[in-house]
């Protein structure tokens, strides 16, 4: 991904915060020599030597699976808030952008035993259902309803790289004041780039 060297974002926590509270990424490799793409969570996870991987599973109706073992290498996107930034909020006159967060992810992929599949499957809805009224646990479920385990293709994926942009106005730290007040006119998306330079703001005070 290219990223201007004002909006690359090296704070490797910050960055594995981030993937964590917006897991639901998209995997993308090559099927019959085309770019493919499935949206799934991709939950950050360390394995048994202590490194960071991301762990998901896919329906084995979906071909992408069949590549892994001959194409290990896959890239994982995770995109976060963004927003139009119009020019009319800046000072002096200058072109529209676009603010925005979006993470890349590279590593090579490796296919789980059922057993590896239902632990992460196990920790995925522990992680979802937290906060739930009624948190439900596959500990309960029966083997019957388990047994869609059987349908899916679980995988870990060792980080080979990671590339994060936050692009936040960083060149127009004399318009952030303004540029703030007009995203919080905006929607949820919009807001939410608002914190993210005004947070971004601060720590460059």
């Amino acid at each position: 991904m290219y990223i201007p060297h004002y909006y690359k974002k090296e704070n490797l926590e910050e960055i594995k915060e981030f993937i964590q509270e917006n897991s639901f990424g998209i995997l993308i490799n090559q099927v019959n020599n085309k770019p493919w793409a499935t949206h799934i969570p991709l939950e950050l996870d360390i394995d048994e030597s202590g490194n960071d991987i991301l762990v998901s599973h896919i329906s084995k109706a979906n071909p992408q699976w069949k590549e892994f073992e001959k194409q290990p290498e896959v890239l994982c996107v995770f995109n976060g808030p963004h927003s139009y930034i119009s020019s009319s909020w800046y000072r002096e006159e200058e072109v529209p952008t676009w603010d925005y967060i979006a993470i890349h992810v590279y590593g090579r992929i490796r296919i789980l035993s059922e057993s590896e599949v239902m632990d992460s499957m196990r920790k995925l809805v522990a992680k979802y259902e937290a906060n739930s009224k009624n948190p439900i646990s596959l500990e309960n479920m029966s083997e019957k309803t388990l047994r869609q385990v059987k349908g899916v293709v679980g995988f870990k994926i060792e980080i080979s790289d990671i590339q994060a942009a936050y692009k936040l106005s960083q060149t127009r730290p004399e318009d952030h004041q303004s540029i703030i007040k007009e995203l919080n006119d905006g929607n949820v998306t919009s807001k939410e780039i608002g914190i993210h330079i005004e947070k971004q703001s601060k720590l460059n005070q």
